[in-house]
């Protein structure tokens, strides 16, 4: 399909790949500027998922590595349709190379499906691969329709892992095995409540029963409706994936109408240090999945920093504590460098198979598509996952503390898993 993107760089490309690269790529031309689009939710709702983003792109331009690149990031405003039309004015106007994303399935989606449509590669993280992968698909309840996409790929954990993770928390407490389920209706939401592919069936194979009251909206003021459905279930464990002030809302208002859960376990709005230091008291042992952390046996093979040390630089150069974010996006920057030293022209269809031949080492864990254990369908590379919970903390008020690694033996552990405890 001829687009105006692919009008205007056949144009440009042959002149641009004719030099050498200083850093042996063929496709990059000596002193040239590679243009990187970078989407993310920098304001509104989602804004913690991108609070690193400002740090990981400077730290990459300073380096030597970063010399030869132009990192373009536009602000999706937590909202699909402006992250697809950013996406579109990097390919058309900005004439990006390669095009970077992450923060939540409301930003990566659109995104992605814009990159497909225009035949940009694009490199996807921060959002389970399920509501990537299937949500994108035309008849997302066909499975037999699903089609691997041309010059998509993602990185991150999917549902199964997550199910595992939580689990492995609950079990150790004492409890009746009974979930509350929030789960809003977004992609994020939809797959994860979903009856056949969702965490129901999961859970219940492990043992736990799953009350869904159905899909709420997003920026709810009233989940009483929710908290009455709990109640009634007897449940003494709620999960979800909730953005952060949907669940300040939650939370709020569950302890003051005398819900009061043994295990809080939830995605997206726990997820960072702010999200639960805005609760006070209340964020106490509040647990959720952990991607990446400061204690992730891992470094860096772009900058050589182990986890820990990007985690202690972020925090001297922000003043701020570590937050998960921190270390994908910076793999992001890690595989764009990656993928383009060794594409073999400066055009799309090379960057493209440049990612799939992809076998690297990364600040989050190795990461291919070339096919194996660690890509459960085309286009995706899953990223290991354990479990932690906040805990009362030194230096900042809470640390996130590892509490279940059954997942991930090689990620260690630092305390137990804890009951939420009333005043």
């Amino acid at each position: 399909m001829i687009t105006r993107r692919n009008f205007l760089k056949t144009s440009a490309a042959t002149g641009l790949a004719l030099a050498v690269s200083d850093i042996a790529a063929p496709a990059i031309a000596k002193g040239a500027k590679l243009r990187v689009g970078y989407v993310s939710p920098q304001t509104g709702p989602l804004a913690g998922f991108a609070e690193s983003d400002a740090y990981n792109i400077k730290a990459f331009l300073g380096s030597d590595a970063g010399k030869n690149f132009e990192v373009i990031a536009k602000d999706s405003q937590s909202n699909p349709n402006r992250a697809a039309e950013v996406a579109k004015s990097l390919i058309v106007d900005d004439e990006i190379n390669l095009m970077l994303v992450g923060s939540t399935p409301e930003t990566t989606n659109p995104v992605s499906t814009t990159c497909e449509a225009e035949g940009m590669p694009v490199i996807s993280t921060t959002a389970p691969w399920q509501p990537w992968f299937i949500g994108q698909q035309g008849n997302p309840g066909d499975p037999a329709s699903w089609k691997p996409f041309k010059f998509a790929y993602h990185y991150f954990w999917g549902l199964e892992d997550i199910i595992a993770v939580y689990t492995g928390m609950w079990k150790q407490l004492s409890t009746n095995g009974k979930v509350g389920g929030l789960f809003p209706n977004d992609a994020d939401g939809n797959a994860w409540g979903d009856p056949k592919n969702g965490l129901k069936p999961g859970l219940a194979a492990a043992g736990f029963t799953l009350t869904d009251p159905g899909r709420y909206q997003n920026l709810s003021d009233d989940f009483t409706a929710q908290v009455n459905a709990f109640k009634a279930a007897n449940a003494e464990i709620v999960t979800g994936v909730v953005i952060p002030p949907d669940f300040t809302t939650f939370w709020n208002q569950a302890r003051q109408q005398g819900l009061k859960p043994k295990a809080v376990t939830v995605a997206k709005a726990i997820l960072f240090p702010q999200s639960v230091e805005t609760l006070g008291d209340a964020g106490n042992n509040l647990s959720s999945e952990v991607w990446w952390s400061a204690s992730h046996p891992f470094k860096s093979s772009l900058t050589g920093q182990s986890a820990r040390q990007l985690a202690d630089a972020y925090e001297k150069a922000t003043g701020k504590q570590w937050t998960q974010p921190l270390g994908f996006k910076l793999a992001n920057l890690e595989v764009a460098i990656d993928v383009l030293k060794r594409a073999k022209k400066l055009e799309p269809t090379a960057i493209r198979d440049a990612i799939a031949q992809t076998d690297y080492h990364s600040i989050v864990g190795p990461l291919t598509w070339k096919g194996g254990p660690l890509n459960p369908v085309p286009n995706v590379c899953i990223t290991p996952l354990v479990g932690g919970q906040w805990k009362k903390g030194k230096k900042f008020k809470y640390d996130l503390e590892i509490v279940s690694n059954k997942t991930a033996p090689n990620i260690p552990l630092d305390s137990a898993f804890e009951a939420i405890k009333y005043s």
